[in-house]
């Protein structure tokens, strides 16, 4: 809880977003002052629970400057990326200006300000394809990314590590994993059109909004020969935000740490809890491999458990898997009955 109605404000970029409003809602539970930035180009008005929503681009260093002073900001959670990698390799210069050049504009904004602390979205992809897939990634493997999108927000990474370097503000980078579930209340979750995430995709099948799911590679050397991801609910990515706000509270020095559970579930695995909890199997149709895509790709976690003192709570597939499906009903509920309002 806040110490005082008279606390620092929080800046939250992007929290109209599906990660960004699931830290609102924490935050904002918590008593915390919130301010959100947000150009809902892929963000929704009603996601945003708590705080002042400001609309606008993280960009426009004009409007940033003038919230960062008007709203006594002392910490920024910077979430505001597009984040499609398949667009990012057919328009790569729309990643690095809306992630990278948008991030620098407001890093400007912060150190002018004197912002005490940033925490970043950051990704695995950063990581590119390591070299033992077997292996959970640690936080000091290589980066090596394989498309803009992880290139544009490594590049972000350099950017707000040297910031660091030369002022007093404080940072936490934060590389997610495979993010998917929504809010266990109901009253928040992932409404992105066109959704790429498989658990999100397989939802969507499994109520109807698409025919099928599309499997790509049947013949990795995993368990049953599909791809392996680290699945982490949103709702504790989203405490780990907090975590992280705590941490730098007290005095914690500038860190990155992976945000994931330290284990895989398949593809298939998915697909089969997805059938199970929604009483009947979906239609998946298999085809080849994609480029670029790593047989496995699991967190190592010891370093934002002992480092953040984070603890899970939403930590099982079938947990994950059920509350987006409860979501995906939620929001057909709502389209079917304002198509009928209408």
């Amino acid at each position: 809880m806040s110490d005082s109605a008279n606390a620092k404000a929080i800046l939250v970029t992007g929290g109209a977003g599906y990660i960004g409003s699931h830290v609102v809602k924490l935050l904002g539970e918590r008593g915390e002052r919130v301010v959100v930035l947000d150009d809902l180009s892929t963000g929704n008005r009603d996601a945003v629970l708590y705080g002042t929503l400001v609309e606008g681009n993280t960009a426009d260093t004009e409007l940033v400057s003038n919230i960062l002073k008007e709203h006594d900001v002392d910490t920024v959670m910077h979430f505001a990326a597009h984040t499609i990698v398949p667009e990012s390799v057919t328009d790569p210069l729309k990643y690095y200006r809306n992630n990278t050049a948008a991030t620098r504009n407001l890093l400007e904004c912060c150190q002018a300000a004197g912002i005490s602390n940033f925490i970043f979205s950051s990704t695995a992809a950063t990581y590119g394809i390591p070299d033992d897939a077997s292996k959970p990634c640690s936080e000091d493997l290589p980066t090596a990314p394989i498309n803009p999108y992880g290139m544009s927000k490594l590049m972000s990474e350099h950017m707000i590590k040297d910031l660091s370097a030369a002022c007093d503000m404080k940072h936490v980078i934060l590389r997610y994993f495979n993010v998917a579930g929504c809010d266990p209340d109901g009253k928040i979750g992932q409404s992105t059109k066109n959704a790429t995430l498989l658990i999100k995709v397989a939802s969507e099948v499994a109520v109807g909004k698409r025919e099928s799911l599309y499997v790509f590679g049947t013949d990795y050397p995993t368990k049953d020969g599909t791809g392996v991801r680290d699945y982490i609910h949103v709702s504790d990515l989203a405490s780990a935000h907090l975590s992280a706000l705590d941490y730098l509270r007290t005095g914690g020095e500038s860190t990155l740490v992976n945000c994931g559970y330290g284990q895989g579930y398949s593809v298939r695995q998915v697909i089969d809890s997805v059938s199970k909890i929604n009483g009947k199997a979906i239609k998946v149709i298999e085809e080849p491999r994609r480029a670029g895509d790593p047989p496995e790709l699991i967190a190592g976690v010891e370093k934002i458990r002992q480092i953040l003192d984070w603890v899970p709570q939403y930590n099982e597939l079938d947990i994950i898997v059920k509350t987006s499906l409860d979501w995906e009903r939620k929001l057909l509920e709502r389209e079917n009955n304002n198509g009928q309002a209408a």
